[in-house]
This record gives C-alpha cells, structure tokens and sequence, in this order.
C-alpha cells in the first residue's frame, strides 16, 4: 500500500498520535510506503511577524525506515484569505511528489481539515482521522466557515471517518458512520527508570507535558495554581512545545513559581513524569477540549504519579483508586497543593492499550479504504 498522511504535526522529536501510528504501521508490514505531509511553510506570515521568510523543506527521507518514509513539507505561496487559489497550489505540491515518487491511486489519510479539497482534487480513497473538533473551536467568523465546511466535506466524501474519543463518536457519527480508535502508549518505555533531568526544578514539582496552545491551556489556572504552590516552595513545570501568543508566553515566564521548559525528544519525556511529584492537565473545559483524548491521559497513567486534572474527556473518568483528582477553578490549585504536601507515588495501570494495537485497527481501515476488504455490517 501507498499512503499519504496530512497531518495537522510535523514530523519531529515530538512524537504525537500520527507519528505513533505510522511507525507502528510501518513495523508491521514492509510492503507500506508512507509520504507524511506536515504543516506548510509560511514565508508571507513570517515576515509579517518580524521572522525570516524560510521556504519548506520539501521531500526528504526519514532515516531507520529503508526509504519507506518520505516527509514533504511544502510551501505556502499565497496567503489563505485568497481562498481556493492557496489551497490548489499546495494541493498540486502533493499531488506533483506523489508522481514524481512514481505512485498511483495512494490511499489518503487526512487529519488537517485544511487539506479537504485534496480528496476532491485527487479523487484518492480517503480516510479523514478526526483528533480534534476544530468545527467547534473559537476562531474568527471567516475561520470558522472554512474549518466547518472543510470538516463537512470530509465527513461527506472519505471512505471512512476515525475519530479518537467518544464525544467525537457521539458528535461526527450522528452524521454518518464512524469507528472509534483511541490513544495508546507504549507503557514499557515509561516504567523504565530512568535518572532524574538535570533541569527539572529540585523541590516538589507540579508537571504539565504537551503542547501549550490557546485552545487548551487555561493560563489563568496555571498562574493561579502556581501562587498557591508558592508559599511552600513548589515549583509548577511546563514541558512541551509552545503555541501561546506572545502576551500568554510572557505572563507565564514573568511569573515566580512557573518554569518554562520547553519540547523534549519523546525518549527523554519518560524521565520527567518519573521524576515529577504530580502530574497536572489545567486544560480549559469547553466543547472543544472535550472532543479530544489527550494522549498525556495514556502517559500519566503509565508512571504511578497522582494525577489532578480539570473536569475534561477522559480524565474526569478517572478515579482516586488510578491517583486521580478531578477539580475546577480554585479547588484545582488546593489539591495541586494538598498532593505536593503529603507526596506519594500512585499506583500503576497494569494494562494499558499499546499503539501496535491501535495501528492493527487503523491498518483494518486503510485496507477497507484501499478495497482489500469488506466494511463491516
């Protein structure tokens, strides 16, 4: 098989669901070819915002995988008020290195709804893997009709829908037929004991790992939970990359208590949530954040460290026997603080579900997709 993944991530030291996915699929069957597609570069945006204008890297191959995984990123010509016209041209930059690879008729697997009008523009059998609702996030009018129309052509066009948590299944299978494929973690990695990382704050420390992004973190919870810590010298850590505006960045960084650390290669994650005293999800709670299953739901709960999370899909499930509290507004702030005084380890999930399991469910679609097999009844 020949696949194309538009991913909404690119492909790098962060390792998120696709990537996941993909690798495990690529483990399992030699004869698979992968072309991952990552966010466009932008040189127009860039210089707009004071940075270098950079082209895309183009096609390069990722190595470990025999030259079975190529990743493009194209370039973004045009900016996207212009509609149409910006999206063909980066449509026709895949579907040029799709031709230029020598392949015909790949499968599709879209999970950035910006790429809907390549389902149309190919007529390629499409997979649309739904990870976040953006149809429900708070952008801008001209925005947020272009991500509700370009979910409903996806929804109305691929072969198959997937969505990863049951808030999607409920919300996308009211409208057609979808199958349900959460998370995972490969829980070996994280119970490996692994030495404690040289920059995480000496002292109890109240650990986040993801992405910083506007659509999930609530900021004010964050300062808010760290002033509390404050008074006893604990230290609120943030590991992952950062998608905050720049006025979010600075309060954060300006703030006593809060520690910005920045992304981590997936192998050094591990050590962190080890070493960490609690482990924390100050997610904002709206219809947006509880379309998601957070892939840190998996990862916590592989280490044995107590959990305390705002009322969001899949922790609010939790329970106190997994080492988990579930609180809102000031009463989060208290139990950070209550669970960094009277520290102990939780205890570990004995079973967890493994990506290689979750990459057989997702090869069962793309086989059904690409016309090998039956769909089911």
């Amino acid at each position: 098989m020949k696949l194309v993944v538009c991913s909404l991530e690119p492909w790098d030291h962060v390792w998120r669901r696709n990537q996941y996915l993909v690798d495990a699929l690529l483990a399992d069957d030699p004869t698979l070819e992968v072309l991952f597609v990552e966010p466009p570069a932008d040189p127009l945006h860039a210089l707009l915002h004071g940075r270098p204008a950079q082209r895309g890297l183009g096609l390069r191959a990722v190595p470990g995988y025999g030259g079975r995984l190529g990743v493009l990123q194209p370039t973004k010509p045009l900016p996207r008020q212009l509609g149409p016209l910006a999206d063909a041209a980066l449509e026709r930059s895949v579907v040029e290195t799709v031709r230029r690879l020598g392949w015909q008729n790949p499968v599709l697997w879209v999970n950035d709804p910006g790429w809907a009008g390549l389902v149309a523009r190919t007529g390629w059998s499409a997979i649309y893997d739904v990870t976040d609702d953006w149809a429900v996030a708070d952008r801008a009018p001209r925005e947020h009709a272009r991500l509700q129309a370009a979910d409903a052509a996806l929804l109305a066009r691929c072969a198959a829908v997937v969505v990863c948590s049951p808030a999607l299944a409920a919300r996308k299978g009211a409208q057609r037929r979808v199958e349900l494929i959460p998370n995972a973690v490969d829980a070996d990695r994280y119970r490996v004991p692994r030495p404690r990382p040289d920059d995480l704050p000496r002292g109890a420390v109240a650990l986040y790992v993801g992405t910083l992004h506007e659509d999930r973190l609530d900021v004010d919870l964050v300062l808010g939970t760290a002033a509390r810590l404050r008074p006893s010298g604990g230290t609120l850590a943030l590991l992952g990359p950062n998608a905050l505006s720049p006025a979010n960045t600075e309060r954060l960084a300006a703030a006593p208590g809060i520690r910005l650390l920045g992304s981590r290669p997936r192998d050094a994650v591990p050590a962190y949530l080890q070493h960490a005293h609690a482990l924390l999800v100050p997610h904002v709670t709206d219809e947006f954040t509880d379309s998601l299953d957070p892939l840190k739901l998996y990862e916590y709960l592989a280490v044995g460290r107590p959990i305390i999370s705002t009322p969001v899909a899949g922790f609010r499930d939790l329970d106190v026997a997994a080492g988990a509290t579930v609180a809102g507004g000031e009463a989060f702030g208290t139990a950070v603080a209550a669970v960094l005084a009277s520290w102990r380890p939780s205890r570990v999930r004995a079973e967890l579900p493994s990506w290689r399991d979750r990459a057989t469910e997702m090869r069962r679609v793309l086989e059904r997709a690409a016309g090998r097999m039956e769909v089911p009844a």
